[in-house]
């Protein structure tokens, strides 16, 4: 019990909950998780910079597939997180699938709103095709935010009528700004990471002013017609939950093929965290994206 409650305080202090929040503090302290908890034997981490953008590509130090990508779009509410603090997550990635991942640092609210990060994820999906990669050739992957902004470039790649990635891993995707998603009331006194005090800032520093229904904002709006395959993780326990279980009904109707996946019990992008069932997530990610590269 102990050793959990640590690990929940840990948690909260990466999403910057608290009643203060000092936002300079807390992407810093986010930082420091990421590094600490992204220690993974055998990987590289190489940075550079696109255009004022810091990306970073994180490779095993030994033979990897070279073929395909995984681009990896953070969370963090669209107001913290980096690629330093993805960590968390492109170490377990680059690591389990032998893929390279690019994260990479989208500006942030309330100092860059929307649609900052939308525009900055849609030059390193350029410089990807740039590279000699195929859109067919990159899983998307994203967290929270990072969820949302994945939906948001695929919708934009698609109203521009150009070709969409060979696959969606979405943990945790935020996907209403309204918030009107049932669990936003039900899971309340069960979710240990989110509360509504908190999204009411982050939306606010990241939309203010802009129309919440905006599918590139609450990407739950859009139009999934010819979406690629996507796979969903949830916890349990989270007051997005229902920003997952309606998004997926949403591309059910759209003819998408998608899965979700609940974990009882489970926290906001708990994937992160160094547990089992974190562990047995991070595996079925890593099965759905080697069976989508299967198939051709």
């Amino acid at each position: 019990m102990e050793t959990r409650q640590r690990l929940m305080r840990l948690v909260k202090l990466a999403h910057g909950l608290v009643e203060k929040p000092d936002l300079e503090k807390h992407r810093q302290s986010q930082d420091q998780i990421g590094e600490l908890m992204g220690r993974v034997k055998d990987l590289n981490f190489r940075g550079m910079e696109l255009d004022g953008i810091h990306c970073e590509w994180v490779s095993l130090n030994r033979a990897h597939v070279h073929k395909q990508v995984i681009m990896h779009c953070h969370g963090g509410g669209y107001s913290t997180g980096s690629s330093l603090y993805a960590r968390t997550l492109t170490a377990k990635l680059a690591a389990s699938t032998a893929m390279e991942v690019l994260s990479f640092d989208y500006r942030l609210a309330p100092e860059h709103p929307y649609p900052a990060a939308l525009e900055d994820a849609l030059k390193v999906w350029d410089y990807l095709m740039r590279q000699g990669y195929g859109a067919r050739d990159v899983i998307l992957t994203g967290d929270s935010a990072g969820g949302n902004l994945a939906l948001a470039l695929t919708l934009k790649l698609k109203e521009q009528g150009r070709f969409l990635p060979r696959g969606l891993v979405l943990m945790s995707p935020w996907t209403d700004l309204t918030s009107s998603g049932e669990s936003f009331v039900e899971k309340k006194d069960l979710d240990p990471v989110l509360d509504a005090t908190y999204m009411e800032r982050v939306i606010h520093d990241y939309a203010k002013g802009e129309k919440l229904q905006d599918p590139y904002i609450s990407p739950l709006f859009g139009d999934f017609t010819g979406f690629p395959p996507t796979y969903v993780q949830v916890g349990e326990n989270e007051i997005l939950l229902s920003d997952s279980t309606r998004l997926v009904d949403r591309m059910k109707d759209a003819n998408v093929t998608v899965k979700l996946d609940v974990f009882p019990g489970m926290w906001h992008v708990f994937q992160m965290a160094p547990f089992k069932t974190a562990y047995e997530a991070m595996d079925k990610n890593v099965e759905f994206i080697i069976d989508e590269l299967m198939h051709f």
